[in-house]
This record gives C-alpha cells, structure tokens and sequence, in this order.
C-alpha cells in the first residue's frame, strides 16, 4: 500500500510551524497526542503519487494545497504502508478548513453505517510540538523539512 501527501510549512518569528490534521472519526475522538497526521491517502493504481497528494488534501481539507515549489521529503514505512510526502511552504487559515467525508460501520458489528469527517480539525504547530502531536510514523518527515 502507497499513500501521499503534502505538509505545508510556514515560518514565523525565526521558528518552523506545520499545518497537520487531527484525525476525524470515532477511534481518534478521545486522542490528541499521536492522533494527529499529514493530509495525505492512498495512491490509486495508475495514479502518480504527487497527484494523489493533491487529490487527498484536497479531499481532506477542502482546499488546494498552496502553491508553490514542492519540495520531496521522501518516504517513510507506516503501519505497513509506504508513505510518500512533499513540503510547500504557504499559509493557510485552519478555518477555513471544510473536511471530506468517511463511511463506515459504527458502532462496530451494529449492522448501520455512519459517515465521519476525515479530519475534525487543522492546526498550526512549531516541529517540537508537532512531533508529540503527529502520528509516530509520520515524525521523521519534520527532520527533512528545509532549516
């Protein structure tokens, strides 16, 4: 499994800050840290990854990614999956934020489907505070961030 994403990154007062999701749905309701994730998903067959990352923060946020260079941070193995992300630095306001939507089974063996929002909401965080707020597998991507 591929998935692909953007992390947009800002600089503020001399300091790094990254907008990152918290993850919608019922498993992550009760988490903060270590529950949220970079806007990304999975890459479809015959779908290039950097086309996927655009579709999924569109499909996440309910916004373009900025504009901007993309810069390739890589890949990193998460929970099972290769995770592909590209940085680009830009601004966006977290209001603005208008999540996609999920279905699934819920509560679990009931039989009757709910819809969720992918994310329930996007935040601005300086890189040490995202790396307690990011899911551990996606943390190493903040060390390739450009200084």
């Amino acid at each position: 499994m591929h998935s692909a994403g953007i992390l947009v990154f800002r600089r503020v007062e001399g300091r790094t800050e990254v907008l990152i999701a918290h993850m919608g749905g019922p498993f992550w309701a009760r988490k903060d840290d270590a529950a949220w994730s970079v806007p990304k998903g999975q890459v479809e067959p015959g779908e290039e990854p950097l086309d996927a990352a655009r579709r999924e923060f569109r499909e996440e946020l309910g916004l373009p990614a900025p504009e901007g260079e993309l810069l390739p941070l890589g890949d990193v193995k998460q929970s099972g999956k290769t995770v592909t992300l590209w940085a680009v630095e830009g601004d966006l306001d977290p209001a603005d934020v208008v999540p996609g939507l999920f279905e699934m089974e819920w509560p679990p063996r009931s039989g009757q489907t709910r819809q969720f929002p992918e994310v329930d909401r996007a935040a601005w965080f300086s890189v040490d505070d995202a790396r307690v707020k990011l899911v551990k597998g996606q943390r190493p991507f903040l060390d390739r961030l450009p200084a």
